[in-house]
């Protein structure tokens, strides 16, 4: 790991810097490496910096506990990958309270072309079981990566399922690398580094506290084009996720069950109020998200465009979307190419008429398979 790298892991070790500030700290500095570098006088008026988080940098030695941390991963063949690097996931980089740092174990592939995460109660019924098998199953032409917790009940059911159906999974944990939790579905995680994976941002040796499990949560529903809540009671974890999902504008679906049934419950007010798509098999997501087995979502081609069809403006947007590759918010567009909304949005639909992007759910844009 070279000295920015290093330094970069640093500052995940220095109290009180939470991802925000990591984020702000690099991008007003230059570099992690010039985050130490820089004297107290121009930290200071860096805004969310104070007089105590500059105590805390200048006084403690994070560069130890990040070489530690080196080696642990390497030990554990483990990756740690940075929000700076080029294969972070995709999906994440859009929302500002992703981690800035994940580890990674497995063949994972964080960037797959199209993913679905699976959440519910731990105390899943014979229904919520079957149901996820049905979903699974009828997953399997679409070959989504299905992301899950690894906890009891329906996120276990999800990760076996889809190693059944030889579909890649991956589990996010509340823990760090070497602390499966629960300690049960060990044998099950192993299966999972050879077709899928675990991600977690949390450092070596951390506890499954409770406290860790909302935060996972997020990282779920940032990485999942669709998240589909099987059984949930009331309150719990799965409606956490689905009120995040909601909040980054991803397309949540709930299965309904029985009025009355404890664990149908979360989900059949998630449709009442509106907060998820009514779901009762593949139809229902290929409608909503816009999917076609036969045609994975891909960018391939793009380049064959004969460019002088386009105006300037319009090839800034294609450019974008090429060079992102995977699908972005418009807001996110906005940014990137300094193009107001209202002439974005007019251009995404001159575009769409031509067949070159694709309007996805979540006012998400892709180039279109050419």
């Amino acid at each position: 790991m070279d000295q920015n790298r290093l330094a970069l892991l640093a500052l995940h070790f220095v109290p009180g810097i939470g991802d925000f500030l990591v984020r702000q700290l690099v991008s007003y500095c230059g570099s992690a490496e010039d985050v130490f570098k820089l004297p107290k006088s121009k930290l200071i008026k860096i805004p969310g910096v104070g007089a105590s988080t500059i105590s805390t940098l200048k006084s403690s030695n994070p560069f130890l506990d990040a070489e530690h941390e080196i080696k642990k991963a390497e030990k554990a063949d483990t990756r740690i990958l940075f929000y700076l690097d080029a294969d972070y996931p995709q999906r994440l980089k859009q929302f500002d309270d992703s981690p800035t740092l994940l580890y990674v174990k497995g063949s994972v592939n964080l960037n797959a072309s199209k993913t679905v995460g699976i959440v519910g109660t731990r105390q899943a019924t014979s229904y919520g079981k079957e149901m996820v098998e049905k979903l699974i199953t009828e997953l399997v032409p679409h070959q989504p990566l299905i992301i899950s917790g690894l906890a009891y009940g329906i996120d276990i059911q999800a990760h076996k399922l889809a190693l059944q159906k030889n579909l890649s999974t991956l589990g996010v944990m509340g823990s760090g690398m070497d602390v499966i939790y629960p300690s049960v579905h060990k044998d099950t995680a192993m299966k999972m580094l050879e077709h899928g994976g675990l991600v977690t941002e949390n450092p070596f040796g951390t506890k499954p506290d409770a406290h860790n499990f909302p935060a996972r949560n997020r990282i779920i529903a940032g990485l999942s084009d669709a998240l589909i809540v099987v059984e949930a009671a009331e309150k719990g974890g799965a409606l956490i996720t689905a009120e995040i999902a909601n909040n980054y504008n991803k397309d949540v679906f709930a299965i309904p069950g029985a009025v009355g049934q404890t664990y149908s419950a979360g989900c059949n007010k998630l449709i009442k109020v509106n907060k998820a798509h009514l779901l009762t098999g593949i139809k229902d997501i290929e409608y909503i998200m816009n999917w076609n087995p036969s045609e994975p979502i891909t960018t391939q081609g793009v380049s064959q465009l004969d460019l002088n069809l386009f105006d300037p403006d319009e090839l800034v947007v294609i450019n974008m979307l090429r060079e992102k590759k995977n699908a972005m918010v418009i807001d996110e567009l906005s940014r990137k190419t300094s193009l107001s909304p209202s002439v974005l949005a007019s251009l995404l639909l001159n575009l769409e008429f031509k067949n070159i992007v694709r309007s996805l759910p979540g006012k998400l844009y892709k180039l279109n398979k050419l």
